[in-house]
């Protein structure tokens, strides 16, 4: 009795119709997930905003109080070189049709909305946007009670993203978060912690001459108004120092966050900054602790590095 003959012809017409049929199945799933992929991404970001201004707590308030709450805050695109707010017709002539769609992680990889830093880099981050999307809530008189600004920089692995809340004085840090990043669990990852992001509250961004006033040191070695680093996370840790010292350096924030004070009355070479300079915040300390014991090493910036490392932490 002889065998049926193969019909290599049919075998793949059957193989292609599968993959054909699999192929529609996927696409229509990635179609039918994508707005669902979106509302999350925004549910995300305006949580991490919400954390960063000391409006949301992970473990007791929900996905509906982060809409109510961030009804209260304002989405503002910001001209960073200039430090003013873009009207419909600047945004227009910037190309930036929705203030609420414009990312700029997105815009550095557009020439026409981003300068490359070259080697005036010390964030890791490559190209700078020219313009910024912050996001300001303001009190009953029109005046910002705080600003929300996104802010990102190489760590040790990747480039970490996050959001750095200021209070009404431009100056004083209310709080601070981080959403995404390549840190190794359990020691740079430690960023992400309440209780290592605690430490940032009530620190000054300033000197009274304007210089930035604060970072991250290496564990165990304080230095007043600046945070305790993590043990075994140098890297992390200074890429994090490097990232704050940039945005809210002269390429970043600061021509922004000038004219905010500017507009208000207020500036930073007054005898309230020099008294209120927060100690240098050690991890595991309480806040009564750091009012009580202050330390007196003098305030002085980390010095810039190349973030783009790639090795173990330190």
């Amino acid at each position: 009795m002889s065998k049926p003959k193969s019909n290599n012809a049919k075998t793949i017409s059957v193989a292609l119709t599968l993959c054909l049929v699999c192929s529609v199945l996927v696409s229509a799933a990635a179609v039918g997930l994508k707005p669902a992929q979106v509302e999350n991404a925004r549910l995300d970001r305006n949580k991490n905003i919400l954390v960063a201004a000391g409006m949301f707590d992970p473990a007791s308030d929900t996905n509906e109080d982060v809409a109510e709450r961030f009804k209260d805050f304002e989405v503002k695109i910001v001209d960073l070189s200039k430090g003013n707010y873009l009207d419909d017709d600047a945004l227009k002539a910037a190309g930036i049709p929705d203030r609420n769609a414009y990312d700029a992680s997105q815009a550095t990889k557009n020439k026409a909305l981003s300068e490359d830093l070259g080697s005036n880099d010390p964030a890791g981050i490559g190209r700078v946007p020219k313009y910024a999307k912050v996001y300001v809530k303001s009190d009953d008189a029109g005046k910002p009670e705080m600003v929300v600004l996104p802010i990102q920089g190489y760590g040790l692995w990747g480039t970490i993203y996050g959001f750095l809340t200021l209070e009404s004085d431009m100056n004083t840090i209310k709080g601070i978060s981080f959403y995404e990043h390549k840190e190794t669990p359990g020691l740079g990852a430690r960023i992400e912690e309440p209780e290592w992001r605690a430490m940032w509250s009530g620190i000054h961004s300033y000197d009274e001459n304007g210089a930035v006033a604060t970072g991250v040191t290496k564990a165990g070695n304080p230095k007043d108004n600046w945070v305790d680093g993590i043990s075994g996370a140098t890297l992390t840790g200074r890429g994090v120092s490097n990232m704050i010292q940039f945005w809210l350096g002269e390429q970043g924030y600061k021509p922004y966050l000038d004219q905010l004070r500017k507009e208000s009355g207020k500036t930073l070479a007054n005898t309230e900054v020099k008294a209120s300079q927060s100690p240098y915040k050690k991890l595991g300390q309480s806040l009564n602790q750091h009012q009580t014991h202050k330390q007196t090493h003098p305030v002085t910036e980390l010095v810039a590095v190349v973030p783009a490392a790639h090795g173990k932490e330190a």
